[in-house]
């Protein structure tokens, strides 16, 4: 237990220290964590329209954040090159993530071209009957994707670093909540990086210019 506990939070240490400097991604972060709060509890009364919700709310904006907010260059704070970074990354880092997406945005084309998916589904009569469907087929994708990475992660480094990296992604909207709360209000005064990755962009810019 006390390793499966020093992992996870290990994972979590590393996950924000080396992905998470940048305050819109912080706040993207805690919209998506919401969101996904508001996922879970519809899990238990229509797991397709939480899956519409976890992904066109939860997903997009936190991968928003990632991909088109955070800095992909050297980071000064953690000495470390975004290559780096996503070489150790435990998770879905930046290449995996494209492909996951990318799964993600022909599933529903798939479902116009195949309505029953092989008689999977019922065959939608309503644009909301599709969409719904398309629920299900994103819903399928995302428990896909986390048990696919699972089973990766016992094969690479066991199942105390896979269980951990399980409960993380699962317990994320609450960590996020607790960790980005306040990254809206920074934002607001005008702070656009967390003031320790700012200040260590400043001095390296400083002894470039020197």
């Amino acid at each position: 237990m006390n390793a499966f506990l020093q992992t996870l939070q290990t994972q979590r240490w590393d996950d924000h220290r080396y992905y998470h400097h940048c305050r819109i991604n912080q706040s993207l972060h805690f919209v998506s964590a919401i969101s996904f709060l508001v996922a879970y509890g519809l899990l238990l009364v229509d797991p397709a329209l939480a899956a519409l919700v976890a992904w066109l709310v939860s997903m997009l904006s936190r991968q928003a954040g990632h991909f088109f907010f955070e800095p992909l260059g050297y980071d000064h704070v953690n000495d470390a090159s975004h290559a780096h970074k996503e070489a150790i990354k435990v998770g879905y880092n930046l290449q995996r993530k494209v492909v996951l997406m990318g799964v993600w945005a022909f599933a529903p084309v798939l479902l116009w071209w195949e309505p029953t998916l092989g008689g999977l589904l019922t065959a939608h009569d309503t644009l909301w009957g599709f969409w719904h469907n398309v629920g299900w087929v994103w819903l399928w994708v995302g428990v896909g994707g986390l048990v696919f990475r699972v089973l990766q992660l016992v094969l690479l480094q066991g199942p105390v670093a896979a269980l951990a990296w399980a409960t993380k992604i699962l317990t994320d909207p609450i960590h996020d909540i607790q960790l980005y709360h306040k990254a809206p209000l920074a934002l607001l005064r005008g702070e656009r990086f967390d003031p320790e990755h700012a200040r260590a962009q400043d001095q390296a810019q400083g002894q470039k210019n020197h």
